[in-house]
Order: structure tokens, then sequence, then C-alpha cells
């Protein structure tokens, strides 16, 4: 009888384990392209030996997690980070823990994707774009911290400029009216051109709909621009129902946004960045000057 028992205990132990095994999330660390995939194959223990190969393994594994229920997301693996992060630890880096703790810490920190059921072709351009979003708000986000305070009034030179960047962009969009909204702010440093995105929805009545992180990212890099008076510039697509897309761009002067006009909206969209060459402009859409934000602006700089 004592043999049976401990049969019934041995297999409720395993149903408990499996009902906890579906409630526990799951992070996979991909590999996103060939050249990270090249370096990892130095470490005896990653037996994969064809990206195309592996790629299609991950994604039969994240098909596998979503049907039995499972919550599975995708983080960014940088071989370069984890070879730093083994090395900070203490760990061994040829190991599968080793893998496994690394994708750990960037899952808790990092950009992630969460995974619906969407092919692997699509979810690596969604996930390297968040991670290049994350590392620009981190970037610009240490920039600010290091300006200190203003020589002659004392305030921190970030926070302020982190204040103005948020009524800017509030003044655009109270000024921009209802519709979808998309937004492009960008600015050059000494060691990087920030670039940020914005996409909001605005109905009829009451405030935009912000999405908070992609939010905060935008302001950073907007105040980066304010805080060291680089040039840059803000250009904003509004989508409306049955009428043609508006386009509107400003010019970052000093800490300020100055709006362009129609022609130099029209110039700026319709030139090819890289070559300088024209490009034909896109049916529907109607290139507008930007409008005056307003004269009640915090002071731009100290």
């Amino acid at each position: 009888m004592a043999h049976i028992r401990n049969n019934g205990n041995s297999r409720h132990g395993t149903s408990m384990r499996r009902t906890l095994r579906r409630e526990a999330a799951s992070t996979i660390g991909l590999l996103a392209d060939e050249q990270d995939f090249a370096a990892m194959r130095r470490y005896r223990t990653f037996t994969f030996d064809d990206h195309t190969i592996y790629l299609q393994q991950v994604e039969s594994l994240l098909k596998a997690l979503s049907a039995q229920g499972m919550h599975a997301t995708v983080a960014l693996f940088d071989p370069e980070e984890y070879a730093e992060f083994c090395a900070e630890s203490g760990i061994a880096p040829d190991a599968p823990a080793s893998r496994s703790r690394f994708t750990a810490e960037i899952a808790s920190a990092g950009a992630t994707v969460a995974y619906a059921g969407q092919p692997i072709d699509t979810l690596i351009p969604i996930l390297v774009g968040r991670a290049v979003r994350r590392a620009t708000w981190e970037y610009a986000t240490t920039l600010l911290a290091g300006l200190g305070e203003c020589a002659d009034c004392g305030q921190d030179i970030g926070h302020a400029a982190f204040d103005r960047a948020s009524h800017l962009l509030l003044r655009i969009l109270e000024t921009a009216g209802p519709g979808t909204h998309h937004l492009v702010c960008s600015t050059p440093t000494d060691n990087e051109h920030l670039l940020a995105v914005l996409h909001t929805e605005r109905g009829t009545t009451g405030p935009s709909r912000l999405e908070s992180e992609e939010g905060a990212e935008f302001v950073t890099v907007l105040a980066v621009a304010v805080a060291l008076e680089r040039p840059g510039g803000v250009v904003l697509r509004t989508s409306s129902a049955g009428a043609q897309d508006r386009v509107h761009g400003w010019r970052l002067t000093r800490g300020n946004l100055v709006p362009l006009s129609a022609g130099e909206v029209f110039s700026a969209y319709c030139t090819d960045a890289d070559t300088g060459e024209p490009v034909a402009p896109e049916p529907h859409v109607e290139y507008c000057a930007g409008f005056e934000l307003g004269a009640d602006e915090p002071e731009a700089h100290h």
C-alpha cells in the first residue's frame, strides 16, 4: 500500500510541476543576424551551425510554447555584451547556463517583444527596432544627466531641457488637432545621430493617446537638442479619415522649434537624405508650414 501511495504522490507532484510550468514565462535570447550568430559559434556548447535553421528552430519553439498556453518573449542577444557580462560576473561563457542567465538579465532591463504568433521574419525587425530605440534613449538619458547645473542659475540643465521638450511636444499635439499623428525628431550629437519616432491618436474630444515609453524616448531626444542647442528638426505627419495626409515641420534653433515654410517642408520630405537627390512627392499628401507653438513656452535655456 505504501508503494501505491508513493506512486500517487509522484503523479500528483508531476502534475503540479506541469501546472507551474504552464504558468512560468519563457524568454528566448535571439541572435538576429548572421554576424552575431557566427560570433557565438566559437563556443563549443553552442551547437547550431546554420543561421537559417537556427531561426526556424526558434520559431518552432515559440509556436510550441504558445500552443501550450505559455507566455513567451524574445530578447536581442548581443555576443559582445554577453562576453562582457560573463567577464564581469566571473562565469564561464561557454555554458548554456551562462547564456540563460544573460538572457534573463537583458530581458529584465532591455528591449523585448512578446510572441503573439507573428512569423520570425516579422518579429526580428520589430525587436531590432525596439533595441535601437532603447539604446538611443539610454544614450540620450546619460548625456542629459551629465550636463550638470547651469553656472548662472544653478538649475539642472538636463531636467530643465526635459521639461521644455515635454512642453513643446504637448503644444504640437494640442495644436495639431484630431487624427493619427506620426512624429519624428532627429538631432546630431558628438558621437551619435539621434532619432526618435512617436505615434499618437487623438479623437474629436480629449487629449492625444500617448504610449508612455515611446513618449519618454521622444521627449528625451528632443531634450538633448534643446540642451545642447544642436541643429535638427521635428516632422509631424497627420492622417485623418477622408482627407489628405498633412506634413508639418520645424527646425531646431538655439533650443527652439522654429516653423518651416511649406516649401522647406516639401524640400526636406522630397530629398534623399543620403544622396541629396530629389524624391518624387507622395500622392495624397499636403506639405504644410509648421505652425506656431505659442509664446507661453518656458525659457529655452539658461
